[in-house]
């Protein structure tokens, strides 16, 4: 039989021992595939949404792609890792080094191989549903259609075959430093007794705590120049927290005889520091993934209701025009005609807005009392209340950059030396006329003759749905939005919003579910790594006279903390970066980051729940208990 044929039949004949690195492998195929497929989905090239999609659904393709390598590394690393006494079975029957690293290549291929084909077949399998799916996820009018993805087939072939390559060259220079000996122990090697430093322990501690209070104290832009250092500095604290904090608590505990000879707590504290220090990196790089994902995800929703809630809070009419040129009526008979064509209830406002200066040579809007009044009176909003010379200044308002104003300092005009005298100051977004404008006596503002210029606004209080508002919206925009002058449609401006963000969400999710997915597969093949250890470990304290219960409770106690120890720390991490994206944008984003966070526990302990009934079936196969 030649090498290649056996390397064949090894993977044949053991599908059960190569299948979690096979299923792997074909998870990080399909995902990349079809996300290939949206990417290059003709009606995402053709324009159809916003044009930046195309270019942000790549770079996150990429990313996929970066870390698939380290997702499929990693399971490469873990499958070889159960297989080191084969190896050296294999050896001393009489195989070179030369051949073993010449068959695990081989094998490396060909499951490749089968991954990729199956990743590709069972994402097309998938894409009609995704594609039927994409109308709501988009905001399309229209669903996207399916079509036969040759560029993706073609990327996601090469690019994965690529990987698979790299990978196997990767792993064949690894096994050339294990020895015979080593091969044939494989992971029953006596352990050294896991040791920390208490110094890099309080280190741990200081570093993340420093971190989350200069995240937690920074305001505004101070947030944006603190990131990098916050969290490169939380980065390295969350390391020592994994491999030296944990490992020295553990320790603390088993000395407290309270807490160390506590029932079954002796079995499951003299193992826990053990399996701590073993899976320190990987609870690392899980609490690192899962992070990203909480902070994409929830930022992303955060900014999306923060965008929603800002076009509607600053434009409480839902149609505005502004004409900064002689008025056109005509234009506002347009948007008269087309609501009246629609069927819409509506109660229209005009307003003239005069650009005059000061005898500074400062130039100032000012507006007439009256026409002010009518349409602060619409949006609910404060009104003037001025006689003679007197004015009040409004300050223009909005949710990002909150209230506040101008001292009431008088102003005098240069072309009729009449002195302005404030006696009221007014925060509104009802108007946009300014930073700071003048509402002045409908007398004073008519004996404004010179002006640098005059503005003219329009608004329409309108009674309908969402959707019959946007119709009419998209219809006026596409005959007033061209011109010089400014049109606002607040329901379709909304609906282009949900088109873009829907999209960005889409991206947003993939990465986060995929980031989300690896990082509990890597914590399933690191427990599948130890589950041959852990049948023997069991089934000898099992004839020591511990119930099937007690045996069950330990398992269950142990699979808690090894697999909710990275997330708890990913959910502290996540909800303090959120906080200080809130406090960046002085927007409260505790609603959406609850639902985000909520969101993945949920999910989170339902796939403990699957992985747990899953482990303690394996184990309890070894000898026939019936641990529940």
């Amino acid at each position: 039989m030649s090498l290649r044929r056996f390397a064949f039949n090894n993977v044949i004949r053991n599908g059960r021992i190569y299948a979690g690195y096979f299923l792997s492998s074909a998870f990080s195929v399909m995902v990349f595939f079809v996300y290939s497929m949206f990417a290059f989905h003709p009606g995402l090239a053709d324009g159809n949404i916003h044009s930046t999609v195309s270019v942000t659904m790549k770079f996150a393709e990429s990313v996929i792609y970066v870390f698939s390598f380290f997702f499929v590394l990693y399971s490469m690393g873990s499958f070889l890792k159960t297989r080191k006494k084969e190896f050296g079975i294999l050896i001393m029957h009489g195989m070179t080094s030369m051949q073993l690293r010449r068959l695990v290549f081989m094998e490396n291929i060909v499951i490749g191989f089968a991954a990729t084909v199956a990743g590709i077949v069972i994402g097309v399998g998938f894409a009609e549903i995704i594609l039927m799916s994409s109308q709501k996820l988009l905001s399309l009018d229209e669903s996207l259609s399916f079509y036969f993805p040759t560029k993706a087939i073609l990327l996601t072939g090469a690019a994965f075959m690529a990987l698979f390559l790299l990978i196997s060259l990767f792993t064949v220079t690894v096994l050339r430093n294990n020895s015979l000996i080593d091969l044939l122990k494989g992971s029953n090697k006596p352990k050294p007794e896991p040791k920390a430093s208490a110094l890099l322990s309080w280190a741990a501690l200081l570093l993340i705590v420093g971190g989350y209070t200069v995240a937690l104290l920074a305001k505004g832009m101070v947030v944006f120049y603190a990131m990098v250092p916050v969290t490169i500095v939380v980065i390295i604290g969350t390391y020592f927290l994994f491999t030296q904090l944990s490992v020295y608590v553990v320790n603390k505990s088993r000395k407290s005889r309270s807490i160390f000879w506590r029932k079954t707590n002796i079995i499951l504290f003299s193992d826990l520091a053990y399996r701590m220090k073993d899976n320190a990196r990987t609870f690392f790089m899980v609490a690192i993934l899962s992070t990203v994902a909480f902070s994409a995800i929830g930022s992303l929703f955060g900014f999306k209701s923060m965008y929603t809630d800002v076009i509607r809070d600053e434009n409480p009419f839902a149609v505005k025009y502004t004409s900064y040129d002689e008025p056109s009526k005509q234009d506002a008979l347009t948007i008269e005609q087309a609501l009246k064509e629609a069927g819409l209830p509506y109660q229209q406002y005009e307003l003239m807005i005069k650009n005059v200066k000061t005898s500074g040579g400062k130039q100032i809007p000012v507006v007439a009392e009256s026409a002010f009044n009518a349409f602060v009176a619409a949006a609910k909003g404060i009104k003037a209340d001025v006689e003679g010379d007197e004015t009040a200044i409004v300050h223009y308002s909005s949710t990002l950059m909150g209230a506040g104003g101008p001292e009431l300092t008088p102003v005098m005009l240069k072309e009729s030396a009449l002195t302005l005298k404030p006696v009221q100051a007014i925060d509104t977004p009802a108007i946009q006329a300014g930073q700071d404008y003048y509402v002045v006596t409908d007398v004073r503002f008519d004996q404004i003759k010179q002006t640098e210029s005059v503005i003219y606004q329009y608004a329409f209080d309108i009674s309908g749905s969402h959707d019959a508002l946007k119709k009419v919206g998209q219809e006026l925009d596409s005959k007033l939005g061209g011109s010089d002058n400014w049109f606002m449609s607040v329901d379709y401006e909304l609906y282009k919003q949900d088109q873009f963000f829907g999209v960005v969400l889409f991206v947003g999710f993939f990465i986060g579910i995929v980031f989300f997915v690896g990082a509990g597969s890597f914590l399933y093949f690191r427990l599948y790594t130890d589950l041959g250890e852990d049948k023997r470990k069991f089934q000898a304290i099992h004839k020591i006279g511990l119930t099937d219960r007690e045996l069950s409770a330990i398992l269950s106690k142990q699979l808690m903390i090894l697999f909710f120890a990275p997330i708890v720390v990913a959910l502290i991490h996540g909800a303090i970066a959120l906080t200080a994206m809130q406090n960046m944008f002085q927007y409260n984003m505790m609603k959406p980051s609850l639902t985000v966070l909520g969101s993945f526990i949920i999910i989170q302990t339902v796939y403990f729940l699957f992985i747990r009934s899953k482990y303690i079936s394996n184990v309890k196969s070894a000898w026939g208990l019936h641990l529940t």
